[in-house]
């Protein structure tokens, strides 16, 4: 890309996007787009077209999505998977119709079936059944990989696509109804030591393994996957390292500094066993993280205090 390329960014505020334009800013990307969702509603396609034909947009970064943990997916369904096409669908087809030279698609390792192999591997896709908790969010991903392809096929666009792992970071959701486990974690350890709680609620068995990639080390992945690659295969973004609940947990405690105990709650769900993502096609392609669990989780619990803690909690 070159540096005064015009660069939309679907999804800016979230946790994703928002490390994408810190990092494009820092690499020195100067000519930057991006519209708020009330700016522009990704699920009209009238709108989503009109705007890639007035920006005249050269690179996408299509990280806008629906997303939520297991209690969003479980309740709203539908919601997950309408949404998603919607946006995912619109974007793609504008970008094509608009002759933007090259998009990168997000998704998520759920796309991977409940009983993969460990690590999951690309060609895994589509050879077993889906986690059914989050099902129709990964169908959605699913269908978002198969349209880039598709259109690749099809039509000559350079549409690459990108399975992140489990992401944590800056500008993430630490709402409890429907964050993802980490933020979670650390809300609840921060809620517990502020009101000195005896112990912290822990879904599930605390034995489920998962891999955690900090958002800005997705981030630089994600640039240096625009710049250097091509084709029509996605490529898994990962650590290549899992580690289980209960010890992320133990770790999350330790730095929030709270002094009680974990209680696991074995009515609620453990979600998909493990969920480890193979990362050898992408050390092959010359990037690996460098941003180690415990400073990751440092930053963001630092980040939570500083930005959301003040103004939800006022504590």
């Amino acid at each position: 890309m070159d540096k005064n390329a015009r660069i939309y960014i679907a999804g800016h505020r979230g946790l994703v996007g928002s490390a994408i334009k810190r990092q494009l800013e820092k690499q020195g990307y100067t000519n930057l787009v991006y519209r708020t969702s009330s700016e522009l509603d990704l699920r009209d396609p009238s709108v989503v077209n009109e705007f890639f034909a007035k920006e005249a947009v050269d690179f996408v970064f299509l990280a806008a999505a629906k997303v939520g943990g297991i209690v969003a997916n479980n309740e709203y369904p539908a919601d997950f998977i309408r949404d998603n096409l919607l946006i995912q669908t619109n974007v793609i087809d504008a970008a094509y119709r608009n002759n933007v030279d090259k998009l990168l698609f997000l998704g998520s390792t759920c796309i991977y079936p409940k009983h993969a192999p460990q690590p999951m591997k690309e060609e895994h896709l589509l050879t077993g059944t889906l986690e059914p908790t989050n099902e129709p969010y990964a169908i959605a991903k699913i269908a978002g990989i198969k349209m880039c392809e598709s259109y690749n096929r099809q039509f000559g666009t350079k549409f690459i696509s990108a399975m992140p792992t489990n992401l944590y970071g800056e500008f993430d959701n630490f709402d409890l109804e429907t964050s993802h486990v980490l933020p979670a974690l650390i809300r609840k350890f921060h809620e517990a030591k502020v009101n000195n709680d005896k112990q912290v609620e822990i879904w599930g068995t605390g034995s489920p393994k998962r891999e955690f990639l900090y958002s800005d080390d997705l981030a630089e992945a994600c640039v240096y996957l625009m710049n250097i690659y091509e084709g029509n295969e996605f490529v898994n973004i990962g650590v290549g390292e899992d580690i289980s609940i209960k010890e992320v947990a133990l770790k999350i405690k330790s730095i929030v500094g709270f002094k009680g105990e974990l209680a696991f709650n074995t009515d609620k769900p453990d979600g998909t066993p493990r969920k480890l993502v193979d990362v050898t096609k992408l050390h092959g392609l010359g990037w690996k993280a460098s941003t180690s669990l415990e400073e990751g989780l440092e930053k963001a619990y630092n980040w939570y205090l500083e930005n959301y803690d003040k103004e939800s909690l006022n504590v």
